[in-house]
């Protein structure tokens, strides 16, 4: 059943790219009477009807249960994506975190649960035309990231078999991108050493034209946004997230003002594999391997049954994004601090 006004929610991982913007606009809903973000370091940040608890739902020591116990809806988003290098641990965090996160919410009773799962979920697919939630989600085995969110659909598909008074809501969305949290994906992915002013479109004159480099992005705000309406509702199941139109080589270009340079997969690869051994480089070649494959998906269960539509379009994230990565954006919380290098 969708939430009466008064409800409290519960957000774990409420301090990243996805949770603050979840928080934000939960505080400002005025159906919603109290959220409890879940975090394992507590933010300055003190937006209202929110209260904060230091929680790693990686550990079992963390009593998850007392934590839901009376929420209206869980809605998991605590995720890690380093180390790379070490993917036992993120399957401690994200794979067994997650499986706690579940049990408890069940064990506490909790009528909603919304799972953040992603585009990374699915199996490899077209990039000519979209494909909607029943394309397999196998993921990309070799991606740690993929194979996390893959198995944690076959998870909550026997969740839902046991516990079928629980509505769960699997969100799928694209990349997602806000200017806040330019720092923290540059850390995430590209090295906390990349200067964010390389991202200045003087300095690219020139853009990696990748075959099957094309993939979807939306803002993290309008992601929240479906967040906010699938607990005020009474849906269930899968929905696909992303903005129009799909990112590619020449619409980077185009909005850099660069001229894009075909290079072979092999090559690209070849370069991210060398900087990855090296530890110079956060992101995995496996991941850069699992983006080549995902498919683009089609979003029109969300517009239909959530009355879901976002509010920019790809190219205008992108800009946000890149406009803070020049200046070093962040948030008042510590997965979203801001930094500039260089």
């Amino acid at each position: 059943m969708s939430i009466e006004a008064g409800s409290r929610i519960v957000v774990t991982g409420a301090t990243g790219n996805v949770g603050t913007s979840v928080v934000r606009l939960l505080s400002e809903d005025p159906q919603v009477g109290s959220v409890r973000g879940l975090a394992r370091r507590l933010p300055a940040w003190a937006p209202p009807k929110t209260d904060w608890a230091a929680v790693d739902v990686a550990s079992e020591q963390a009593d998850l249960v007392k934590e839901f116990l009376g929420a209206d809806a869980v809605i998991h988003l605590a995720w890690a994506f380093q180390p790379t290098h070490d993917p036992a641990r993120t399957w401690r965090t994200n794979v067994l975190g997650s499986i706690r996160v579940f049990d408890a919410a069940a064990s506490a009773g909790v009528p909603t649960l919304v799972h953040a799962s992603s585009v990374g979920a699915y199996s490899p697919g077209p990039k000519d035309h979209a494909v909607d939630e029943s394309w397999p989600t196998h993921g990309w085995p070799d991606a740690a990231y993929c194979r996390e969110k893959a198995y944690l659909e076959r998870t909550l598909d026997t969740f839902e078999r046991d516990h079928p008074g629980v509505r769960v809501v699997r969100m799928r969305p694209a990349f997602l991108f806000k200017r806040e949290s330019a720092s923290e994906q540059r850390r995430i992915f590209a090295g906390k050493f990349l200067p964010g002013p390389l991202a200045r479109p003087e300095l690219l004159p020139f853009l990696p034209d990748i075959p099957g480099l094309r993939v979807q992005a939306l803002h993290t705000d309008d992601a929240a946004r479906a967040y906010q309406q699938a607990v005020g509702s009474d849906v269930r199941g899968a929905f696909n997230l992303a903005a129009d139109p799909p990112v590619d080589a020449a619409l980077l270009a185009e909005l850099l003002g660069s001229r894009p340079v075909r290079l072979p997969r092999t090559a690209a690869r070849s370069a991210i594999a060398a900087a990855w051994g090296l530890h110079l480089l956060p992101a995995s070649p496996h991941l850069f391997d699992a983006v080549l494959r995902l498919p683009l998906m089609d979003c029109t269960r969300a517009r239909t049954e959530l009355g879901w539509r976002p509010t920019r379009t790809a190219p205008e994230v992108i800009e946000e994004f890149l406009h803070g990565l020049q200046e070093g954006a962040g948030a008042r919380t510590e997965p979203m601090r801001g930094r500039k290098v260089g």
